[in-house]
């Protein structure tokens, strides 16, 4: 509201004094005051100061202006210096098809043959797609006069905005600034609600509602209206009587006549709280419009916003509205919570005018897929040779450097792309900070993720990667916020929620940390196995508490929990690790599962054995040496609980049933003077360095799992902590594996 309150005063000012006035403002003051303002169309035949044309912006729908383009006139300056034909591109446009031909003639001693070929390959897919786009949509016949405007509007105004600090990609000297070339019509709607919902009631006829595909990082309902024959009927009569003379009042500097205008994909889209938005993103043609076809009052949220003019500065567009904008600018739609939002939007082409910047890049980017990434990065740099604005051209070479590894150069292209956007493109300050987290310039990617999320904060994975950053930085309530922004901008983003519960968990919150846990759950398999394995851990931990609390159901409950989860996670994690080997990740928590699932059987016995059931505490032991038979921990539970109820041969019995190599170290399990005298000679061998390496390890297995057996414990475990310090200081590293942690378990 305050930019347009400034511009509303500077026009009651400039009226006053005019001429005064005009002359202190200086040209460049003028284009940064456009570039961030907002203007009405007027259509005005009589303008008292003349002066007042650039401030006032009647634009290129002005009769004055649009009477020049259209006769072919010479405009003179005048007095003031102000100059028609300079505000943006005026009649200097009509040449810009030769002045891009005469560009490519040069472009092409400097690259050579492949750049000519790629060039006519534009020439022949623009020709073919322009002739599909007859086959399915209106196409106006060569000798149709131009409508006047009053007769396409009538009482409908139309407002401008600002489309940022960078031309179209294509044809950007046609485009002077200021660049308001953001279109939105106001007041009265251009067509009825009722027909809005005639045509919708078509279309669910026609099943657009059933219908849905990936776009960015969403799934979005809709269908393409070369599948809605009765929806196509009506957007081509409604191309016929409004849109095509509109843009070509709206756009002369590029559209010599309503005949060349070309839908090239057109779209109906239904938001709604499963799929709620859109990426931000440009779109794939020189001209694009959206189609408001629902009320307002039926859908809460959603709007289509620019990134250049804030995430939260909605354009209000109710049913029957339109917007209608160069392709290249960065928009998205925001999140629909309630009710279902329908839009229809449509890629323009025009038939006399060949995007070769676009068609390079996205060739570019096709290549990139392959992957054939030298192929790719020439078509970007012959992208860019025309066009040295195209900022997408930069930021996708810039990926492609970061992939190669090339990170200086990646970074100059990222940082080149950012500085003519202003820093106001969220992706490029994303990748930005993931090229500054690769280089281990922490505080620099911290700084690059913040000003990304400033712009966009409904961007899943960059706030999912900047916690991960502040929680590295120690900066756990930071690093929490933004997991939280995550998973509210999309909430099947189970790394943000496992995350999330990991910092919970370590931090003592085990009660929120398993809500986490349990929301992880819902997304994609890999979260979910992962999940289940932290849930084991959390239910474990909770058992334990309530055990040592007396709650001994309670206890129980938990441990089945922790066992139910554990086993479902490893058949998971497995099926997972099938197609995905080389996984690490995968592969850490697959080697979790043994320690975890034998917390699991101890617990369980325990508990049995603390209810009196020593069968059930036997049972549960003698599962754990049925599923890891090779584990010292397993045989050691067994062989208590057989010596707690005296039964001395199965006890015997199950010294031979461990493994050879196993047997030693477990028969010094059994209490007796004679086996803790060993254990105490053992760690006392080891302070003097006289024992191998393998036997402190196996000694300190067992001797974590005997703490309540021996009296000797608390004494034999410092001697070896000391002989381990030794070799430590010795080795310079320690040998034997971490006790499992909840910083082991819980991560991501």
């Amino acid at each position: 509201m305050e930019r347009v309150l400034l511009l509303y005063i500077l026009v009651v000012t400039l009226t006053a004094n005019c001429h005064s006035q005009v002359v202190e403002w200086s040209n460049d003051e003028r284009l940064q005051l456009w570039s961030r303002g907002e203007f009405n169309l007027d259509l005005s035949e009589n303008n008292e100061y003349f002066d007042l044309l650039p401030f006032r912006r009647l634009g290129p729908v002005s009769r004055v202006r649009n009477s020049i383009l259209r006769h072919q006139q010479s405009p003179n300056c005048d007095s003031n210096g102000f100059c028609l034909d300079q505000i943006r591109g005026g009649s200097q446009s009509v040449e810009n098809n030769k002045e891009i031909e005469s560009k490519i003639e040069e472009l092409g001693g400097r690259f050579g043959a492949d750049f000519l070929v790629a060039v006519e390959r534009n020439k022949r897919d623009h020709e073919e797609d322009c002739k599909k786009s007859c086959e399915l949509y209106y196409c106006v016949t060569a000798n149709t006069p131009l409508v006047p405007v009053e007769d396409i509007l009538g009482p409908t105004t139309i407002k401008s905005y600002s489309m940022g600090p960078v031309p179209p990609e294509d044809f950007a000297d046609s485009f002077g600034y200021p660049l308001d070339n953001i279109k939105v019509t106001e007041t009265k709607p251009l067509f009825s609600a009722a027909e809005a919902t005639s045509v919708i009631e078509k279309a669910e006829n026609e099943g657009v509602d059933k219908n849905e595909f990936k776009s960015g990082k969403y799934q979005l309902a809709g269908d393409w209206l070369q599948n809605l024959p009765e929806t196509r009927a009506w957007f081509n009569q409604q191309l016929e009587t409004i849109f095509f003379p509109l843009l070509a009042h709206l756009f002369p500097e590029i559209i010599s006549s309503p005949s060349v205008i070309r839908a090239h994909s057109v779209s109906l889209l239904k938001y709604n709280a499963s799929h709620p938005r859109t990426d931000v993103h440009i779109d794939n043609g020189i001209l694009a419009m959206t189609l408001a076809m629902t009320p307002s009052a039926q859908y809460t949220g959603g709007g289509t916003y620019f990134e250049h003019m804030g995430v939260e500065n909605i354009l209000p567009m109710d049913v029957g509205h339109a917007t209608l904008r160069p392709g290249s600018v960065r928009h998205g739609g925001h999140r629909v919570k309630e009710g279902d939002r329908y839009v229809l939007g449509a890629f323009l082409l025009l038939e006399d005018r060949v995007e070769h910047v676009r068609r390079l890049k996205n060739r570019g980017s096709e290549l990139r897929r392959v992957p054939d990434l030298d192929g790719a990065s020439k078509h970007f740099e012959w992208a860019l040779a025309l066009n040295p604005m195209c900022t997408t051209c930069l930021k996708d070479w810039a990926e492609i450097l970061h992939t190669q590894k090339k990170f200086a150069e990646a970074e100059e292209k990222i940082r080149a792309a950012l500085h003519l956007l202003e820093y106001k493109d969220s992706d490029a300050l994303f990748t930005l900070g993931v090229l500054l987290s690769e280089q281990g310039r922490d505080d620099e990617s911290i700084q690059a993720y913040q000003q990304s999320v400033e712009i966009n904060a409904e961007d899943a994975e960059l706030c999912y990667n900047l916690g991960v950053k502040l929680g590295a930085k120690g900066l756990v309530k930071e690093e929490m916020q933004m997991y939280a922004k995550a998973t509210k901008a999309n909430p099947k983003f189970g790394g943000a929620w496992l995350n999330w519960g990991t910092v919970l968990a370590e931090s003592g919150n085990i009660d929120d940390a398993e809500l986490m846990f349990l929301k992880a759950l819902q997304c994609e398999q890999e979260v979910a196995s992962k999940a289940m394995m932290n849930l084991g851990l959390i239910y474990i931990t909770q058992g334990n508490a309530l055990a040592q609390g007396g709650n001994l159901e309670g206890a129980m409950k938990a441990a089945l929990s922790a066992a139910k989860y554990i086993d479902q996670g490893k058949a998971m994690l497995d099926q997972v690790a099938s197609y995905n080997k080389a996984d690490s990740m995968i592969l850490k928590f697959i080697g979790q599962y043994r320690p975890l699932r034998l917390k699991a059987y101890q617990l369980l016995g325990q508990l049995h054995a603390g209810q009196g059931n020593m069968a059930k505490c036997e049972a549960e032991f003698r599962a754990a040496t049925k599923s890891f038979p090779e584990d010292i921990m397993a045989w050691k539970l067994l062989q208590r609980i057989l010596q707690v109820q005296g039964k001395t041969e199965e006890l015997k019995s199950s010294f031979m049933t461990v493994p050879s190599q196993q047997r030693a170290p477990t028969r010094l399990a059994i209490m007796s003077q004679e086996k803790t005298e060993h254990i105490l000679k053992h760690a006392n061998d080891c302070v003097h360095g006289v024992c191998a390496f393998d036997e402190v390890s196996e000694l300190v297995a067992m001797l974590r799992g005997h703490q309540k057996e021996l009296s000797v414990w608390v004494e034999a475990v410092k001697k070896i902590t000391k002989a381990l310090e030794k070799v430590k200081e010795e080795d310079g590293q320690t040998k034997f594996e971490k006790p499992f942690e909840l910083s082991s378990a819980f991560s991501s």
